[in-house]
Order: structure tokens, then sequence, then C-alpha cells
């Protein structure tokens, strides 16, 4: 209760500073920050709105990480400059986020998995997490295109240099995952992971 009160503090405070930042832009006539910070706005509302739309549980651990990582590219990464202030910054995004939506497509399975909703070896479950990942960062990829294309920024910076790192950092962390599902189905010991996945499950069964 107290992690989770803490993690709804925190995500308001980011919509907070969204909302700071749009007052200065719109003084500073800064209309392409202006544009970036409202996006911004709107996808913090997307876990939430998934949420109630499915009717399905999400960790609000997991929900602050979504905002956070949105903020940290779109707000601190375009409109803060830390891509041009710090190199590494664009692989630390990228990886981060394909861990993060291979944990969710994984857990996704795993859940219909245990549920009897789906019947699959391990290995596939595994491929389907590594591949919903890649497609997310690869769609990611054509949203860069698309704004730089339309709105003249420069998400791409390099071009095709920045991309293809881009997509080999996230793909590579996706294998991770990937890799670490796999064993942990096809193991029956009772791992940190183990009781990690399984705490997961428990929550999204008893909801909120």
């Amino acid at each position: 209760m107290r992690f989770s009160r803490s993690f709804k503090l925190l995500i308001n405070f980011i919509r907070l500073t969204l909302a700071g930042a749009i007052v200065l832009a719109i003084i500073l006539h800064s209309w392409a920050n202006l544009l970036i910070i409202i996006l911004a706005v709107i996808l913090t509302f997307l876990p939430e709105w998934v949420e109630k739309k499915y009717n399905i549980y999400i960790p609000l651990g997991f929900e602050f990480a979504v905002v956070l990582l949105i903020y940290a590219s779109l707000f601190l990464g375009e409109v803060g400059r830390f891509y041009e202030r710090f190199w590494w910054w664009d692989v630390f995004l990228h990886s981060f986020s394909s861990i993060a939506f291979s944990c969710l497509s994984f857990i996704a399975l795993f859940f219909l998995f245990k549920a009897d909703k789906i019947k699959g070896r391990p290995i596939w479950i595994a491929i389907f997490s590594f591949c919903f990942s890649v497609a997310i960062s690869t769609l990611w990829e054509i949203f860069e295109f698309f704004m730089d294309q339309t709105f003249g920024f420069n998400m791409q910076k390099s071009g095709l240099m920045d991309t293809m790192g881009d997509l080999i950092s996230a793909s590579g962390s996706a294998l991770l995952v990937a890799t670490i599902g796999y064993f942990y189905l096809k193991s029956d010991q009772k791992t940190i992971l183990h009781r990690w996945l399984d705490w997961i499950i428990k929550k999204i069964f008893a909801g909120r």
C-alpha cells in the first residue's frame, strides 16, 4: 500500500511538471515543444485507459515505469535535449522499454497459459514475447520517422544508424527477457523470478 501511494504521487508529480511545461511553452511560443508535451501528457493516461477499457489489473509499479519512460523519452529526451547531451540516453531508453514490453507480453501469455486459455510449448511463448517487444520498438521507430517528416523534428538523429542502433539494442533486451522466460517455464525451481511472477499472477487474479 505504501509503495502504491508513492507511485501514484510520482505519476501525478510528473503530470504536474508537464502541465507547467505546457504553460511555459505557450509563453515562449515554442509550438513544436508544446505539441510534444501535450502528446506526452495524453500518453501518461494510456495505462489507466487500458485498465478501465479492458477491465484488467495493471500494477502501479508497471504503470509508473510506463509513465516514466514516456517522460524520459518525449519530455526529457526531446524537449530537454537529453538525447544530445548524453550519448547513451537513447540506447538506455530503448533497452529499458524493450525489457518492460517483453515482461508485459510474457506475463500476459503466462497468465493465459496458466488459465488454460492457450496451449503451447514454452519456446513459442518465449518467441512471441520477443516478437511483440521488437514489434513495439519498430512501431516507435516508425513514429519517430513520421514526426520528423511531418513536423520537422529530429527524433531519428543520425537517421539509419540511429534507427538500426535502437532496434539492435531493443532486440537484444527482448531476447534476454524471452530467454529468462523460457527457462522459467521449463524449470520447476522456485527462484526469485518464479516468486515474483507468481506474485504478479496472484495480483492479477485478485484485482486491486
